[in-house]
């Protein structure tokens, strides 16, 4: 109830506040309306109110079209970022530290070991040469270093050899499956010399005693041990992963040599193959061959043994040392027979790695490997960056192949595994990351083999701690690129995108290895982590732009433009972290980017507009404080951004959008809301006015027949509702006021259009052609038509409906009804008064451009002798209706042109109607003529049903005019025959009048032809003497005269002082069949108040029909009657001489009859005018 009555009234003080739509002014001169600036003049008016509402429209296009802070045009990428130079920067090497590395770096390469692949350098001197460069060292000290490494003592070589598995070996036993065990070992390779049977038959370890008698030494067959790995019971495709290291003498003639055997010995050959450490000499390897030889039957060697006990060969391989590649072989070897004889199948899985040991460096002998290694390629890192010369920030990491040569061939003699080069490599570019910008895509590919990698029994130590370090490190270093996220990846450059979505990859892929869970296992997170880094980011590029845009203290309008423009630079923001960084963040982390920056920015806004709208407020409620057009503008453009702000919060949970704290800000806006539609107001209705004063009344829009003034006015309304509507104001009750109030501000708008076309049509009416006034009256009158379409829309253009409906939700049904009356108000007296002024228009285009004409035209008609045809003399008339029909119908719309049409007609019939009452009493023939006139013009406007409906030309003027011509050609009798059926008429129904009653009884003697009267009693007559009472008496005559020449009048007596006379008595009248049976034929009963001293009052009178009473088969035409029901006849008191039919009597001056009754109905007006 509180809200309705608070509702109520501001409404009230609307309305008061605003004028009447009657009482409307002409509109303030355009000099008179405050603007932004004080220096408008009439020469600059238009162009100022024109870009006023241009200003509008750029407003609301900024919604669709969010303006961008233009950062992508001139941006570099990648930007400098200070800090990260100084927080992240790693330590450099110094001159001592070089120069270790250096001595390192050449002991590697002169020590090489392994088939260079392709993409490595084999020229020692190119690589010298590179690594001079990359080490800062001169020539001469390069020699010193080269001659000390040279003078060095060679590495310890050896061969890592791991047995990982085998697939699809043949079956042995008769289960359908083998026991494989592998036994592997150096051997020399074979001379190439030797005859091709003896090449053929394959070496194994598993031969005769007495073919190893036939070597000459051992060293010929076996350089190093015999390893053998575990048996593998029942399987086809064995899983063994077992490792082995060789000592090797000469890798140009060794070769490994592997057998795999199915085991079905009872002696376990396994391990006797691994007590060969315990044989010394020639003779205790021929020990241990002629155990071997126990086994094997299928040699052809006598044992006491069966056969089913002999081990079954599976296949063997034969690998050069001199043909393993630097970086060692990781793959399937296909098994091979020992002869052309032996059927084998199947693979076996190898990893085999050259290496060294016993280094002879002076930083071999402090450091570890995996240290040198690291050190050496953070420096080539360096260096090759360095060199970069296009896009250096998107490196990728690729070495030249120089460097690439010198680390792999480190990594291999360093003894490096895969993991932990990869540790090793993730580490450098890491930390090289942190000081030189670089791509992301090398980070994740060493994250990932890293991944695969992984072995937890294989990191331990320094290795451990470095890892550990570094992705803290990196981690810690992209939470800081993530703060300052709009430096560093800016997203109007693709490239910056793709670092971004390449480094949040990283962060999302590190977080689900194993190994992250192992670093950082109490803080699993890191969406957290990254949520707070967003939040500060934020702000801080927040607080960075207010900066940017801060106003001089003071002005307030200024600062309003300010806001503004932070407030767009903040959708801007929103939008492309919507479409850009919200979908990285989403893919690869699983993190809501929108959600975080948005809620915060709405935040941080919200605060900073509260601050400045204040200010506004506090100023606009000053008194005599007007709002400026500049100001209006940025408070319209404010609320415009903060609305498009808002709208980004639709993407939202509904659980955050609830907790906005936009969703309030309209609130700001009151106080300036009613200002800013004052603005408009002005700004409107000098628009209104410029265009009136600068239409020329020239057709524009041909279809619907306007001039510029129209579609400008129409347009300028359009425009301000789409105003509105894009402030989608969502309080339900400030909606109704500033509704009510806009609908107020059109409608007076539109009236005043109306007037002001009006006033220029009067002013211009001076010196033209007639045409051409009637055609800028026509086009005047669309105009008009075309603004009172516009606003009968204007429900559906404002949405009552909707706001009907949140009116009845929040005040009930009564709040309801207020809006409807309040708006329908409005707009009723609007379209009343347009249809007002434009029937003003038509008034001053039929009556002042037409009227002339018309009356010559009439005059003509009225003139014309009887000699002449009457279509002969109508035709002038029906010319100039012609020609003027052409022209209104190419000027006026199809509902314009009806009501001038109309128009004219009722302005026919006034001045037919004027020249036949002029004319009473004349010949027949006069009379004729004009009903002819009538006839033709009833058919020129109804167009054969294409005009006017003859349901609307036939109107009351016509009816009129019709009357008035019918009754000029009857005779005197005609005419009082028709007054007393006109009586008849009236009396059938009149009812309950204020003049009272009388009861009477008549009824009809057929035989005797006599009509009783019986007069019986009056009731509330009127007083008619000073004592408040009168003196009634009834006179009764049969009507009319002519038709009952010898009835004479009857009287009753008179009843003194009384308003309810009793009579009771009874006349008596001789009617014949040939009377009664006349239409006309009645009885009047008059009442008058008897006076002593002067002229007797008329009190009223009644009439009944002789039909009513007279016609055979009525009951009161028997002798029954006089035992009827009284009739009751009410009395009329009207002044029978204004009637037509009078004045028509009363001009008949040479007729006897026509004068008598005339003289006695002017008696009975001469009482009603005495009294």
């Amino acid at each position: 109830m509180s809200t309705l009555l608070g509702l109520k009234s501001s409404v009230l003080r609307q309305v008061q506040r605003s004028q009447s739509l009657w009482e409307r002014q002409e509109p303030p001169s355009p000099t008179c309306i405050p603007l932004a600036q004080a220096s408008d003049t009439t020469t600059h008016g238009i162009s100022e109110r024109k870009e006023f509402f241009m200003r509008m429209n750029e407003i609301l296009l900024k919604q669709d079209h969010i303006p961008d802070d233009g950062q992508g045009e001139h941006v570099l990428f990648p930007p400098l970022v200070e800090q990260s130079i100084t927080a992240f920067s790693t330590k450099r090497a110094s001159r001592q530290e070089l120069d270790l590395l250096y001595e390192e770096a050449v002991y590697t390469i002169m020590n090489q070991m392994g088939v260079p692949s392709q993409d490595h350098v084999t020229s020692e001197l190119e690589i010298f040469s590179y690594l001079q460069k990359v080490f800062d060292i001169g020539q001469e000290e390069h020699d010193i270093i080269l001659q000390k490494v040279k003078e060095s003592k060679r590495p310890s070589y050896a061969l890592r050899v791991s047995v990982m598995k085998a697939k699809n070996l043949m079956a042995k036993d008769a289960n359908g499956y083998s026991d494989p065990y592998c036994m592997l070992g150096l051997v020399v390779r074979q001379s190439p010399k030797e005859p091709e049977d003896r090449r053929e038959r394959r070496f194994s370890f598993r031969k005769r005693r007495e073919k190893l008698d036939k070597c000459a030494s051992m060293k010929e067959v076996l350089s190093t041990q015999i390893q053998a790995t575990e048996v593998k019971p029942e399987t086809l495709n064995p899983v063994w992963n077992e490792h082995f290291i060789f000592d090797l003498n000469d890798v140009s003639s060794e070769v490994l040599h592997l057998d795999i055997w199915d085991h079905d010995d009872d002696v376990s050959v396994v391990e006797a193959c691994k007590k060969l450490n315990e044989i010394s000499g020639i003779r205790g390897m021929g020990r241990y061959f002629k155990q071997i030889a126990k086994s094997v039957r299928a040699n052809g060697a006598a044992s006491s043994g069966s056969e089913e006990n002999a081990d079954d060969f599976l296949g063997c391989l034969n690998i050069p040392l001199s043909e393993i590649p630097v970086g060692g072989y990781n793959q399937w070897f296909k098994l091979e027979p020992r002869s052309t004889a032996s059927k084998v199948q199947g693979q076996c899985h190898l990893i085999l790695r050259l290496l060294t040991s016993q280094r002879d460096t002076d930083l071999s002998k402090t450091e570890s490997s995996m240290t040198i290694h690291k050190k050496m390629l953070c420096q080539i890192l360096d260096y090759e960056h360095s060199h970069v010369q296009v896009e250096p920030y998107n490196w990728n990491g690729k070495v030249s192949a120089p460097a690439w040569t010198l680390i792999c061939h480190h990594a291999m003699q360093a003894d490096l595994s895969a993991l932990q080069q990869a540790i090793i490599h993730w580490e450098s570019y890491s930390s090289h990351h942190r000081s030189q910008r670089m791509c992301y895509s090398s980070l994740l590919d060493f994250l990932k083999t890293i991944n695969t990698e992984w072995d937890n029994s294989a990191v331990h130590g320094d290795l451990e701690i470095l890892l550990i370090e570094s992705l803290r490190l990196h981690r810690e270093y992209c939470l800081f690129l993530i703060e300052n996220l709009h430096e560093v990846f800016p997203c109007c450059h693709p490239l910056a995108v793709n670092h971004c979505e390449l480094m949040l990859r990283g962060l999302g892929f590190m977080q689900t290895m194993e190994v992250f869970w192992k670093v950082f296992p109490a803080n699993h997170e890191i969406q957290l982590e990254m949520a707070t880094a967003i939040k500060k980011g934020t702000m801080k590029w927040y607080d960075k732009m207010i900066a940017q845009y801060k106003s001089d203290e003071g002005a307030l309008e200024e600062e309003l433009n300010q806001l503004v423009k932070v407030v767009d630079h903040v959708c801007a923001d929103v939008q492309r972290g919507q479409n850009v960084y919200s979908k990285l963040f989403q893919s690869t982390v699983n993190v809501d980017f929108f959600n975080i920056s948005y809620r915060q920015l709405e935040r941080l806004v919200t605060e900073h507009v509260s601050v400045v709208m204040e200010k506004v407020s506090g100023t606009l409620e000053q008194e005599n404080t007007r709002l400026t057009q500049m100001m209006g503008e940025a408070i319209f453009e404010l609320y415009i951004s903060l609305k498009t702000l808002k709208r980004f919060g639709d993407c939202l949970p509904l659980k955050d959008k609830k907790m906005l704290a936009l969703n309030g800000f309209h609130n700001c806006f009151k106080s300036a809301m009613h200002k800013w539609l004052q603005v408009v107001h002005e700004q409107s209705c000098d628009r209104i006015h410029r265009a009136v004063e600068m239409d020329q009344f020239e057709l524009v829009e041909h279809k619907a027949k306007l001039s510029l003034s129209a579609i400008d006015v129409t347009t300028c309304f359009s425009q301000v509702q789409e105003f509105w509507a894009q402030l989608a104001w969502p309080d339900t009750t400030g909606a109704f006021i500033f509704i009510t109030r806009l609908t107020d501000n059109i409608c007076s708008e539109a009236v005043s259009y109306s007037e002001l076309l009006k006033r220029k049509i009067e002013r211009s009416n001076q010196g033209q052609h007639q045409k051409n006034l009637i055609v800028e009256l026509c086009i005047a009158l669309n105009n008009i038509a075309h603004v009172h379409m516009y606003l009968c829309g204007l429900p559906h253009q404002l949405d009552w409906n909707c706001l009907q409906q949140a009116m009845e939700e929040s005040c009930g049904d009564e709040g309801r009804k207020q809006a409807i009356k309040a708006l329908n108000g409005q707009l009723h007296n609007a379209v009343t008064e347009l249809h007002r002024q434009s029937g003003l228009l038509i008034a001053h285009l039929t009556e002042k451009q037409m009227l002339h004409e018309l009356k010559k035209y009439i005059q003509h008609i009225s003139l014309s002798p009887d000699s002449i045809q009457n279509d002969d003399a109508v035709t002038p008339l029906m010319k100039y209706l012609s020609d003027m029909l052409v022209i209104l119908s190419e000027a006026l719309i199809k509902d314009n042109l009806n009501r001038v049409l109309m128009a004219l007609w009722e302005l026919l019939l006034r001045l037919i109607l004027d020249t036949v009452k002029d004319n009473r009493g004349v010949q027949v023939e006069f009379y004729t003529r004009f009903q002819h006139t009538l006839e033709l013009l009833l058919q020129f406007f109804n167009a054969e049903g294409e005009g006017i409906a003859l349901e609307e030309l036939k109107s009351e003027d016509y009816k009129t005019v019709e009357d008035e011509l019918r009754l000029n050609k009857c005779s005197s009798f005609e005419l009082i025959e028709q007054y007393f059926l006109e009586k008849i008429t009236q009396q059938r129904v009149l009812k309950h009048t204020r003049f009272g009653r009388i009861s009477v009884k008549c009824y009809y003697d057929a035989p005797e032809q006599r009509l009783t009267v019986e007069i019986l009693h009056g009731a509330d007559l009127i007083a008619l003497d000073t004592n408040g009472l009168s003196d009634p008496f009834v006179i009764v005559e049969l009507c009319p005269h002519h038709l009952f020449p010898f009835a004479k009048s009857q009287r009753t007596q008179v009843k003194l002082k009384t308003l309810h006379p009793v009579f009771d008595e009874l006349f008596y009248f001789h009617v014949s069949p040939e009377q009664y049976r006349h239409r006309y034929a009645c009885i009047t009963f008059t009442v008058m108040d008897y006076d002593w001293l002067s002229t007797n009052d008329f009190a009223g009178d009644a009439v009944a029909p002789l039909s009513d009473f007279c016609w055979p088969g009525r009951a009161t035409a028997t002798a029954a009657g006089k035992n009827l029901q009284p009739v009751v006849l009410h009395l009329s008191r009207e002044n029978p001489s204004e009637k037509p039919i009078m004045k028509l009597l009363d001009a008949r001056k040479g007729d006897r009859e026509a004068q008598e009754f005339v003289k006695k109905i002017k008696e009975i007006a001469k009482c009603m005018e005495e009294e």
